[in-house]
């Protein structure tokens, strides 16, 4: 798994790729409170390269938002592909979280 940050004013873009899973797990929840610790409240993932999802990665995704609630900032995701979006979907996290179609809509509203 590959992460890379992005930042545009007040928000964070990650932009994530390979796999989110149990073995990259720990490794992203590092990476996401090394973002917030920095000052990052308006997070948005961009998921347009990210290819698997497992339960250990949802916890992640989780976790940091709500995190991020507690500080009073959002987490968005964007640009899931078919396959993350069935796993979202057949877990309930396409109604938990804010997902977007693709960036420039989830951009909307924090510009």
């Amino acid at each position: 798994m590959d992460m890379v940050t992005e930042r545009r004013g007040i928000e964070t873009i990650v932009s994530v790729r390979g796999s989110m899973d149990t073995e990259t797990s720990t490794e992203a929840q590092a990476f996401l409170d090394g973002v917030l610790a920095s000052g990052g409240r308006r997070l948005l993932l961009d998921f347009e390269h990210l290819e698997f999802i497992s339960s250990a990665g949802l916890r992640v995704l989780l976790a940091t938002a709500k995190n991020l609630g507690s500080m009073g900032g959002e987490l968005r995701l964007c640009a899931l592909s078919r396959g993350v979006n069935e796993v979202f979907r057949m877990a309930g996290f396409d109604t938990l979280l804010n997902v977007y179609a693709n960036r420039s809509a989830a951009m909307e509203g924090w510009q």
